[in-house]
């Protein structure tokens, strides 16, 4: 007990300065341009009302559909323009009495016990397969894809072929009419297999032991074609991948760690030992660490077969996560095929009893080789098929399903590595001789990148959906050039480049993106451009100098005039997230001038406290690497302040002239000021008897408006022509009397000083309003005006009898929607 407290002691201190050290390094790869999503091009959306997880994708380029199964609905959608359905949707969904089963074994209705598809695959030229959850009992069937409609009577049990839960990993592959599937077989999700079934042979899986598999949770899987020119007449493979609780280290005794199994398809179990069981079933750790901080990510979160040309050069790209909470790293780690082959062709792993560890088997291995497929040297010894295997090896490979090599990815580091973003799908496109990764992040964001050397160059970053949710499904179209991702609100559609971004020659050579050339001017698509056409591309390297004489050296000139002791900012574009701003004075490096008040911030130039010495010309180059466009031309002229300019004049008069102008001033303002008090107490007077009569007259049916003492910024108020006694008051070019009810439209308070004021730079007061004069008012009430306008007044509005006046009857409508809306929005029943 001791010993096992201070390994776990140890361990725990080793994370932490782990975790410490990764924190302190610098890990982020920049994409180098940033593409929100209300910018991005060409984009296509696809969703439908109470339809939701648009999880699973399958694309068909032959029929020119995209195949969509959702929560409860499978959908066909035409590849060109995924807003255009193919054929109407199918419907699939779980029978009451099924979720009424699911929610009275605990489960939760608005999650759980729906129909979620989880499998859909081409299953021949005329059918689909599908498999859903069903409300935690799984079901399959055949969609007939020239009508598509779903064959109800087809229906067959799913277990095995899909997971009881949405929630947990699956996987399957239709191989030849049979499904390869990787899933967990029951209720409660404690009983993994890798089944095969669905076709003319027996089903095979894998032995319930936890030396086989141990809790995992599968990502993904592939047919590797590895009969095709074999010299050694070897069997075709599928091969699984998936993390799993590990069992043969001391140290992180609950470690995860990610494992890449196989088996043969021509494996038909033993004939007494592992009957109806995988003969061939090896499994070994896949590694994706970053060596110099011996950082193991475990947790293998999706995978992607590039298979270009022979089966020898299939590469594997998968996406890895740290386990440990305090530090979110992300990465992609490349896999060849020849290096998986080399573990499984190496020694096994043996758990010692007497040690009670696990170790390297070193004793005499059977012949035949365990959990090797049947070839050409098992045929000459009299072993046609795996029944024919005897026991010494079927027991053999029961026991040693782990292999002690484990696989390293190319470079035996990351190709690319990200803190504080969670990758969660990965597809990859081949252009030239470069490989080009879309990687979906948890934030709904799509990364683009492409593989230079051991190393990834992330060209930019698109937001795929306003709302933050995380990327579910990838895939792409290489014949129509588009990527479908999917999510748990919609599938969207954007094309695999969008070159026009990019302006300017350098712009272009520096995005280093496969699918963009500079050519006639403007950065095009290599796949629109002709053979004729002089183009420019540099994605290795990205040397700007072959732009030569293309870019312009001079931009537009803007003269600025400011007074001394201004502060100023004087804006610089850059082009890309990598781009630095490098500042120019009057020809010189800013950073070298020893003038002060400069300070160079990422987007712009503060000059603080201008002065004279601060005049002349400022150029401003974004500059990446060792190329640079110009960003910003700017000439500065100080002159002295209106208050220093003013007095340095005044000390030119003689002291007569100032004070002759003096005794003039004053005599004009005394003049105004008699004239103004004679005119107000005149007007005052016939005010007052105005009001008197009108009070007279009116009686009890006077209107009484009730209106704040000071008049609030942000709003204009109307009154009605009847509201007589305070129309002087209330006198400016901003109210006008209308129909006979209060007009409340947003605007601004009159100036303090008197002035009119200005709404948007126009005259009229009322954004969007002719003047007064010119046309009636509006006839009713915009409640939200009311609620936009900026206002630090108030306003009371009492409402007459139902039906009375259009605004009593508008505004009790909206108070009645008010009360209708729910505190939330939770998710539909599944009941």
């Amino acid at each position: 007990m001791a010993g096992d407290a201070s390994r776990s002691l140890v361990c725990n201190i080793a994370l932490v300065m782990l975790v410490q050290v990764a924190q302190a390094s610098g890990w982020n790869t920049a994409p180098r341009k940033t593409v929100r999503h209300d910018v991005v091009k060409e984009v296509k959306r696809f969703s439908k009302p109470k339809v939701f997880n648009y999880t699973t994708l399958r694309l068909d380029e032959d029929g020119e559909a995209l195949y969509v199964g959702a929560r409860e609905a499978v959908f066909a959608l035409w590849t060109e323009d995924i807003t255009v359905e193919v054929k109407d949707a199918i419907v699939w969904r779980a029978p009451l009495e099924k979720k009424m089963d699911c929610v009275q074994k605990g489960k939760n209705n608005q999650t759980d016990c729906f129909n979620y598809i989880r499998f859909l695959q081409t299953f021949n030229h005329t059918h689909l397969y599908t498999c859903g959850t069903y409300a935690f009992q799984p079901k399959c069937t055949y969609i007939d894809v020239r009508n598509f409609t779903l064959n109800k009577a087809a229906v067959e049990g799913g277990k095995g072929k899909c997971p009881y839960d949405p929630s947990k990993g699956h996987t399957g592959l239709i191989v030849d009419g049979e499904l390869y599937s990787a899933t967990l077989n029951d209720f409660l999700g404690t009983e993994p297999v890798i089944l095969r079934n669905l076709g003319h042979r027996y089903s095979m899986k894998t032995e319930y032991l936890a030396s086989w598999l141990n809790e995992p949770n599968f990502v993904g899987s592939a047919y590797i074609q590895e009969s095709t020119n074999s010299d050694s007449g070897d069997d075709d493979k599928i091969y699984f991948f998936f993390s799993e609780r590990a069992v043969e280290y001391d140290c992180y005794r609950d470690q995860v760690v990610a494992r890449v199994a196989r088996v043969c398809k021509g494996d038909l179990g033993g004939a007494r030992t592992l009957q109806k069981k995988w003969t061939t079933f090896l499994k070994a750790r896949l590694l994706c660490s970053v060596p110099e901080l011996q950082l193991h990510l475990n947790q293998i979160q999706t995978i992607y077969t590039l298979n270009d040309g022979s089966w020898k050069n299939t590469v594997f790209y998968g996406i890895f996560q740290a386990q440990w909470a305090d530090l979110d790293v992300s990465a992609v780690c490349q896999y060849r095929m020849k290096d998986i082959q080399r573990a499984f062709d190496g020694p096994y792993k043996v758990f010692r009893d007497q040690a009670q560890k696990w170790g390297q088997y070193s004793d005499k291995v059977p012949n035949p080789r365990p959990g090797s497929c049947i070839t050409n040297s098992h045929r000459k010894s009299g072993y046609n098929t795996s029944l024919e295997l005897p026991d010494s090896t079927l027991n053999f490979a029961k026991e040693h399903p782990l292999m002690n090599e484990q696989v390293w990815p190319v470079g035996r580091q990351p190709l690319l590595v990200q803190k504080n973003v969670n990758y969660t799908r990965l597809v990859v496109d081949r252009v030239a001789s470069w490989n080009v990764l879309y990687i979906g992040t948890g934030q709904g964001w799509l990364q683009k990148a492409v593989m230079i050397g051991s190393r990834a160059h992330v060209i930019e970053e698109v937001q795929l959906f306003e709302e933050a949710q995380p990327v579910e499904s990838l895939t792409i179209s290489k014949r129509k050039r588009l990527l479908f991702a999917g999510s748990r609100s919609q599938v969207v559609q954007i094309p695999m480049a969008d070159c026009g971004k990019y302006q300017s020659c350098s712009d272009c050579i520096l995005a280093r993106d496969p699918h963009c050339v500079w050519a006639k001017d403007q950065c095009i698509r290599t796949d629109t451009m002709t053979k004729t056409l002089t183009v420019l591309q540099d994605v290795e390297f990205a040397n700007t100098e072959l732009c030569q004489r293309m870019e312009p050296t001079k931009g537009e000139r803007r003269t600025i005039k400011v007074e001394v002791g201004t502060n100023i900012f004087l804006p610089c574009w850059l082009i890309s997230n990598l781009a630095v701003p490098k500042w120019l004075f009057k020809g010189q490096d800013l950073t070298k001038v020893t003038s002060t008040g400069y300070e160079i911030q990422p987007k712009a130039l503060q000059i603080s406290n201008v002065g004279v010495e601060h005049s002349g010309n400022y150029l401003c180059y974004s500059e990446e690497k060792h190329g640079r466009v110009l960003s910003g031309n700017y000439s500065l002229a100080v002159f002295p302040s209106l208050a220093v300019a003013l007095e340095s004049k005044s000390a030119g008069f003689s002291l007569s002239l100032v004070w002759l102008g003096v005794l003039i001033l004053g005599a004009v303002v005394l003049s105004c000021l008699l004239a103004a008090v004679i005119y107000l107490h005149r007007k005052l007077r016939e005010q007052l008897g105005k009001t008197s009569e009108a009070r007279e007259a009116s009686g009890s049916q006077a209107t009484e408006l009730i209106l704040p003492k000071e008049l609030p910024r942000g709003t204009t108020f109307v009154p009605s022509q009847t509201s007589s006694s305070d129309e002087k008051l209330w006198d400016a070019p901003s109210y006008y009397y209308s129909d006979g009810s209060l007009k409340i439209v947003p605007g601004h308070a009159p100036c303090q000083n008197g002035g009119s004021p200005s709404l948007n730079g126009t005259a009229n007061g009322i954004p969007g309003q002719p003047l007064p004069t010119s046309v009636q008012s509006p006839t009713r009430l915009n409640l939200s005006n009311i609620r936009g306008a900026n206002t630090n007044g108030y306003i009371r509005l009492q409402l007459g009898e139902e039906g009375a006046d259009p605004f009593s009857e508008e505004l009790r409508k909206k108070l009645k929607q008010r009360q209708m809306l729910p505190d939330a929005n939770p998710e539909e029943s599944s009941v």
